[in-house]
């Protein structure tokens, strides 16, 4: 009987048979080169019946414990990205005959070269603390107390209400993310988180543009301050920017269902940002960068620019003014209103600037920034407030008495 070929052990390295190799690196060389020693003496592999269930439960035994290997790596690699998330399947749906397929979720995946990093998330923690404490403060101040019932305190209200849902949308998510170490967000619950923050990040360029509104009236036009400012006008004013920009927030966030994710669900963000999670869609998002781009414009810019022409006049008007004292005066109601439009424009302005014309910020310092220009504002807004508005401090100090007085008598 013809017997196999032997692999002959005496051949040089540089021509070592690939088998011979694979075999040896299974840790079955011994068995396999008696296996070959048998077939070479006796010329019969049913003589070698031993040798030969020997090497395959060899084999058999390095193939089970490389599977076993290679399912441990994967399931690490699993736990490292979300520890507590299932493994769920992609959801699919159809829309105008296409399948439309969504992933479970997303996994949010931002500040990954900043050391030290888990500070920043304890600060955050602080300075939400901070906007819920005040801006509660504020809130109440302002509702139960009938002398402050005026258009430019229902302006202030409705301020500090965009700045306490706006952190609450987005700082402990980020500390559950980032400090908890769960970056794993549900699809549905990210397209709501960006729901709310672009809403209230909307609504927040529009409340500072009503409070330049009042100033307007209040400097330019004195004597029709009645008329031009009354609770009426401004309850209206507020109840139109909450109703389109609510509307259109909710028109950009829905078309992100008309996209299907089949590459990554990575975000490269501090939150589930509307753009990095467009970006990793794998068909046509042209609508979505559009929409985008005009939202920016039509919800930052304009505001922005209606901020501008607003104290482009006060200026005008007030140096227009023969006592310098009015001047000091008129100037002086504006310096709050100007602080909160610093702290909230220019953080933002010189990180688009700086990403614009040069180009090389870290990606990492750009959502630290970015971050940063959206969660700070929120909680110096009602501080700033409280210090610089003689209405507010001294309404709020009234009532820390009186609370420390109930205290005292309980």
């Amino acid at each position: 009987m013809a017997s196999p070929p032997v692999h002959d052990r005496s051949k040089p390295e540089d021509e070592e048979d690939p088998v011979d190799r694979m075999i040896l690196r299974s840790g079955c060389g011994e068995q396999h080169y008696a296996l070959q020693d048998c077939m070479a003496e006796h010329q019969d592999w049913r003589l070698c019946q031993k040798n030969v269930q020997t090497f395959i439960n060899c084999m058999s035994s390095f193939q089970q414990a490389r599977k076993e290997q290679l399912l441990k790596k994967l399931k690490e690699t699993q736990f490292h990205q979300s520890p507590v998330t299932p493994a769920m399947p992609y959801l699919r749906t159809t829309r105008n005959n296409t399948d439309v397929i969504h992933p479970p979720g997303f996994y949010i995946i931002g500040f990954q070269t900043l050391p030290l990093i888990s500070v920043y998330f304890i600060f955050l923690a602080f300075v939400y603390a901070i906007t819920v404490i005040f801006n509660c403060l504020v809130i109440y101040v302002i509702i139960f107390n009938n002398a402050l019932h005026s258009p430019k305190f229902l302006a202030v209200v409705n301020l500090a209400v965009i700045d306490l849902i706006l952190n609450s949308s987005i700082i402990p998510r980020m500390i559950k993310i980032f400090l908890a170490k769960d970056n794993f967000i549900p699809f549905n619950l990210c397209l709501v988180q960006m729901y709310f923050y672009y809403t209230m990040s909307s609504l927040e360029s529009y409340a500072l543009a009503i409070l330049a509104y009042d100033r307007l009236v209040a400097i330019c036009f004195p004597m029709r301050h009645n008329s031009l400012n009354t609770m009426k006008v401004m309850t209206c004013i507020v109840a139109v920017t909450w109703s389109v920009t609510l509307a259109v927030v909710s028109f950009s966030t829905g078309i992100m269902t008309w996209l299907s994710f089949c590459k990554s669900v990575r975000v490269f963000s501090y939150f589930c940002d509307y753009t990095p999670t467009y970006r990793l869609s794998c068909n046509d998002y042209s609508i979505h960068f559009y929409t985008a781009s005009s939202l920016a414009i039509f919800l930052l810019v304009v505001p922005f620019l209606f901020i501008l022409g607003t104290y482009f006049s006060i200026i005008i008007t007030v140096f227009s003014m023969k006592s310098v004292d009015k001047r000091v005066k008129a100037l002086t109601t504006c310096v709050e209103h100007v602080i909160l439009v610093a702290i909230f424009y220019i953080p933002l302005l010189v990180i688009y600037i700086l990403g614009l014309f040069f180009g090389g910020i870290d990606p990492d310092h750009r959502v630290l920034g970015l971050s940063m220009a959206s969660c700070i504002p929120p909680c110096l807004n009602p501080i700033i407030y409280t210090l610089k508005t003689k209405e507010i401090k001294v309404r709020l100090v009234a009532f820390v008495r009186k609370w420390k007085i109930g205290t005292a008598g309980i």
